[in-house]
């Protein structure tokens, strides 16, 4: 037997398989998705098998065989092995780094392998070996026959490997008692007179016929009882892997479907022929804020499960939206999995072998958790499908949202992409056609939209306001306090200011390490780069010229809260911004604080636009509208719109009318303008005229180069081979930017320049750029110089 293994090497030349000859006693368990270990040059490396065959064109004495195989049962189904071609050849990933993205985190740890009966034929013939705790370590001592009929019955089912995951974190684990095969009531019976709380312990463990936590064992030192009894050999003592729960403790009412409006029934019928019909279909949802997508959602997913099949259901950040995790539980209980990064590796791990086990039907996860190992999925839905955190933006820089309509056309199931802004791009596919088109224009209830009014801050300049509070803002949020209704203000900049400067010389102090500002934080009362990290405390006096008129200038999160204390004295205000959030949970215990009517105002960054549905809302207020709106980024206005109708969607989503305040500078922009009118069609025939004259995306494809090295001449010089290059082998139509330096020219002492190039349609620009990296790679071996390419860049700076 011949594995084709893809080798865990970081190197454009390697990324391809090698034949490696299986050992006789793994070829009953070998099978394409599983990890090995394989020689490569001097060294072991971790590889992927991704074929098997009978013969290999090198010849067999040449052949190096596999040294270990990590895993007795794929990790990876075939279906995502194919899906992993396929992101491969559109994002330019090497194999081996989509495979990794696949699997969670602790996975790329060593782990023991516990072996454990499924059936009673199982637990029948290999009685006298089980459970095998450790098999790497079993099956060196073993006789080959019968590790051979343990992989036969591995493969068949009848036995099933269960992995003990060992990370930095550690696995999650607890010691248990139960009573010694020597104990007896009798035993308990002679305890009683000297040892009352032993004698009890005892029984109950007697009565309970297996091993407890100590926590299960009534008593006020129930432990220290149960070492004693442990001493006296009465109680046996052992350590067990307790599955993490990440809804542990957290009391979810179940709920049942509600009745649809016309448009939500329109939109669940269309999803649903695709569903019954079993065809491959991308929906496209434009639905106002408050519409009711969820609730289409839910109501497809329950379609599909009654079919037997399986949904994942992507959202932006899992951990800023726990409403929608607790819809999803209320609605289909502990068949739900959750995948996010507010989970430890740990979390991940169990939640990801619940869903490759079969245990849960719906998987409800950030970008991820669109690879969830199912093996009969149903329907994909991508909740916010504009939102750019589905971009990657690390190798492997896959898009979910592309990613998932990959996998559903191997499953022939539709694609629900929703949206109350939806991306140019998917509007653009939607309006010719390639996507199907649902509106859904009016809110659940026949709720009126929230009445939007921008307030000229020019204007307050001049009338002597020279608050980050305008007028109408503030008299609006008092309003709400008399009321006892809620308010929630964004400001998308966190810290206390934006930089600080010296009034007599203008010096600004910026980053060692990267070309930009520092931001002053005064809870810590220091300055730092929010790029790299790097903190330095604050000056007294000016370091260039020792003056002490240092002052702050623009505005933070932190300092908008101290601001609304000053003029709003007994308010109650909740902050959620990256320093408020860095602790486990703290999202959901903020939002839950504020749900409860704990607080007055809800102050934060963007993170707080999307997914909140609380009924006493009634105010929404943007500090500084400005803030995305002028960025060099050709998506700025695009962003700027959707995160203002999102954030205006948080106001008045229940019983009780909404009101928004948007405080800018630029009152005219039709970014702006819009949003008022709540006109996205509006919006869109604008932008989309201006991304047609500027050449930018959906008219025109997007490729970036990015070139970095500590030596600013050296990144030059490399990125104007690549330029010419370029242009020497791509058409005359291709359109080649470059080369410049990036919007932030050095980033943690690294200086940084690309290229773009814009295309309409190049056949053969992944060859093209397969061949210059695997060049460039045997060129520049052993140097600093790191170049990368995004076939789909959503981040210009």
């Amino acid at each position: 037997m011949i594995a084709e293994v893809i080798v865990d090497v970081p190197a454009q030349a390697v990324d391809r398989t090698f034949d490696y000859a299986v050992p006789e006693d793994m070829q009953e368990t070998a099978a394409p998705g599983c990890r090995v270990h394989v020689p490569f040059g001097p060294r072991p490396v971790q590889g992927f098998i991704t074929n098997l065959k009978d013969s290999s064109d090198i010849p067999t004495s040449r052949l190096r065989a596999v040294k270990k195989l990590i895993d007795l049962t794929p990790v990876l189904t075939e279906e995502l092995m194919r899906t992993a071609d396929i992101v491969c050849q559109e994002t330019l990933s090497l194999k081996a780094s989509v495979l990794k993205a696949m699997l969670p985190q602790a996975m790329r740890a060593v782990y023991r392998k516990k072996v454990v009966a499924a059936t009673d034929a199982g637990e029948r013939h290999f009685s006298s070996v089980l459970p095998i705790e450790d098999w790497d370590t079993w099956q060196l001592h073993a006789p080959a026959a019968e590790r051979s009929q343990l992989l036969a019955a591995v493969r068949k089912g009848d036995l099933i490997v269960e992995p003990q995951v060992s990370t930095k974190d550690g696995s999650k684990k607890q010691y248990v008692y139960e009573a010694a095969p020597e104990a007896t009531f009798l035993s308990a019976e002679e305890l009683s007179a000297k040892a009352p709380k032993q004698a009890e312990i005892l029984k109950q463990l007697l009565n309970a016929g297996k091993a407890l936590p100590a926590a299960m064992l009534g008593s006020d030192n129930a432990r220290g009882t149960a070492e004693a009894l442990v001493k006296k050999q009465l109680v046996q003592k052992r350590q067990e892997i307790v599955e993490r729960d990440p809804f542990a403790g957290k009391n979810v009412q179940s709920d049942e479907a509600l009745l649809l409006f016309d448009d939500q029934k329109e939109a669940l019928d269309k999803i649903s022929d695709s569903i019954y019909n079993e065809y491959h279909r991308v929906f496209m949802i434009r639905g106002v804020t408050g519409s009711g997508k969820t609730e289409v959602y839910l109501q497809a997913i329950e379609r599909v499960l009654q079919k037997g099949q399986e949904a994942v259901v992507l959202v932006p950040e899992i951990s800023l939206t726990p409403q929608m995790v607790h819809r999803f539980r209320a609605r289909f209980g502990s068949l739900v999995a959750v995948m996010h990064s507010a989970l430890s590796k740990g979390e991940k791990y169990d939640e990801w072998r619940k869903i490759r086990e079969g245990r849960v039907k719906v998987v409800v996860g950030a970008r991820s958790a669109v690879f969830a190992p199912f093996q009969n999925i149903g329907i994909f839905i991508v909740d916010e499908e504009h939102e750019s955190s589905y971009k990657q933006e690390e190798a492997p820089r896959y898009h979910a949202r592309q990613a998932a309509i990959i996998r559903a056309e191997q499953f022939q199931c539709p694609v629900v992409l929703g949206s109350a802004t939806p991306s140019l791009e998917s509007y653009a596919r939607a309006e010719k056609g390639v996507y199907e088109l649902l509106t859904m224009e009016n809110r659940v209830n026949e709720q009126v939209m929230p009445h939007v009014h921008v307030v000229d801050m020019r204007a307050q300049l001049k009338e002597g306001n020279r608050s980050m509070f305008s007028r109408p803002l503030l008299d609006a949020i008092k309003q709400r306090i008399e009321k006892g209704e809620q308010t929630v203000l964004m400001l998308n900049r966190r810290g206390y200011s934006s930089f600080i400067m010296c009034r007599d010389c203008g010096y600004v102090p910026q980053c060692r390490h990267c070309d930009i500002s520092l931001t002053y934080h005064r809870s810590s009362h220091s300055l730092q780069c929010h790029y790299c990290g790097y903190l330095e405390t604050l000056p007294s006096v000016c370091p260039e010229c020792e003056s002490d008129q240092i002052r702050f200038f623009g505005t933070g999160t932190q300092k908008v809260e101290e601001e609304l204390y000053q003029v709003l004295p007994g308010v109650k205000v909740i902050r959620m911004d990256v320093d408020t959030t860095t602790r486990k949970g703290s999202h959901e215990r903020l939002l839950e604080s504020f749900g409860k009517g704990e607080a007055d105002i809800l102050l934060g960054t963007q993170m707080i636009a999307k997914g909140l549905d609380f009924p006493n809302i009634t105010l929404a207020g943007v500090l500084a509208a400005d803030s995305m709106l002028h960025l060099p980024d050709f998506r700025s206005a695009e962003r700027t719109f959707q995160l203002l109708t999102q954030l205006a969607g948080r106001a008045g989503r229940h019983e009780k009318q909404g009101e928004v305040f948007i405080q800018t500078y630029s009152p005219d922009h039709y970014s702006i303008t819009d949003v008022i009118k709540h006109d996205f069609t509006g919006f869109y025939e604008k932008e989309m005229y201006l991304r047609r004259v500027g050449g930018y995306p959906p008219y025109y494809y997007l490729t970036m180069v990015h070139v970095s090295h500590t030596d600013l001449n050296q990144a030059v010089t490399a990125t104007e081979k690549i330029g010419t290059y370029l242009r020497n082998s791509l058409s005359e139509q291709a359109k080649i930017l470059g080369p410049v330096a990036s919007p932030i020219p050095r980033i943690k002492d690294r200086f940084r320049y690309q290229c773009m190039i814009k295309y309409k349609r190049e056949p053969d620009l992944s060859n093209i750029l397969k061949n210059m990296l695997s060049a460039w790679q045997k060129e520049t071996a052993g140097t600093d110089l790191q170049l990368s390419i995004d076939t789909n860049p959503y981040m210009m700076m």
